[in-house]
């Protein structure tokens, strides 16, 4: 898969196109595959998983691949080559989770997510552009804090994504998420989840998909026993789910 670096919108995006002589699409893969980097990740961070999707599911071939870098860089606070979605105090992340309060992100949209998400939905938009497609060829996800700010994305556009995929993800602002989620019955969102995640804790998981269910969103949960990563069990729901929309 050729890699190259380009721009879109506001935003460095990573991408791998399809191998020469792939096998044309034959409606059952997307055509473009947008997974958006965690907390503290450099934009780079996701490129591999494009390989190993590819090699556990042969007709994502066709697809391309993007992998945007989040707008935030981390330097100023030591994290040298790190990037983010939008802010997020780590100590007092981590210091709820200490006290039982695993929804701690659950309260109210996060600052900066609106921003994160115009920027992210404009990038995605040219590079979809050139491609003559519409969002029902895309498939959203990502890892983490980059899985949060795709699934807000994925519920407040006006079209649905044909698939959303999350690794590691929390509940964002409960409220906010299953007022838009009733727009999307039917959605197709795979969630994988470690069950000893010490940074974003399984319950506040369990309640996003839950959440996403009973506003009639098509929501599968696979948890396996782990810390916050994303196992091999995870890549091949994933695969999976992108080509089963």
């Amino acid at each position: 898969m050729k890699r190259i670096t380009t721009r879109a919108g506001e935003l460095d995006v990573h991408v791998l196109e399809p191998e020469a002589g792939a096998p044309a699409d034959v409606g059952q893969a997307p055509r473009l595959v947008v997974l958006a980097h965690g907390f503290g990740a450099p934009g780079t961070d996701l490129v591999p998983l494009a390989r190993e999707l590819v090699a556990l599911e042969p007709r994502l071939a066709s697809a391309r691949f993007a992998f945007p870098v989040g707008p935030i860089d981390l330097a100023p606070l030591g994290m040298w080559g790190g990037r983010a979605w939008f802010p997020i105090d780590l100590e007092a992340l981590d210091m709820a989770n200490r006290s039982g309060r695993s929804d701690v992100l659950a309260a109210a949209e996060p600052p900066g997510l609106a921003l994160a998400r115009k920027k992210l939905r404009v990038a995605v938009q040219a590079l979809m552009a050139p491609m003559g497609i519409g969002w029902s060829e895309v498939v959203l996800g990502g890892f983490s804090q980059g899985a949060m700010t795709t699934l807000d994305l994925a519920l407040k556009l006006e079209e649905a994504p044909r698939a959303v995929v999350l690794f590691s993800p929390t509940l964002v602002d409960a409220e906010g998420t299953r007022r838009v989620a009733k727009t999307r019955d039917g959605l197709p969102v795979f969630v994988s989840h470690g069950r000893q995640d010490p940074l974003l804790p399984f319950a506040a998981t369990e309640r996003l998909v839950a959440l996403l269910v009973e506003a009639g969103v098509r929501a599968e949960l696979m948890a396996f026993d782990g810390p916050h990563t994303i196992p091999f069990e995870a890549l091949r729901g994933a695969a999976r789910a992108m080509v089963r929309g």
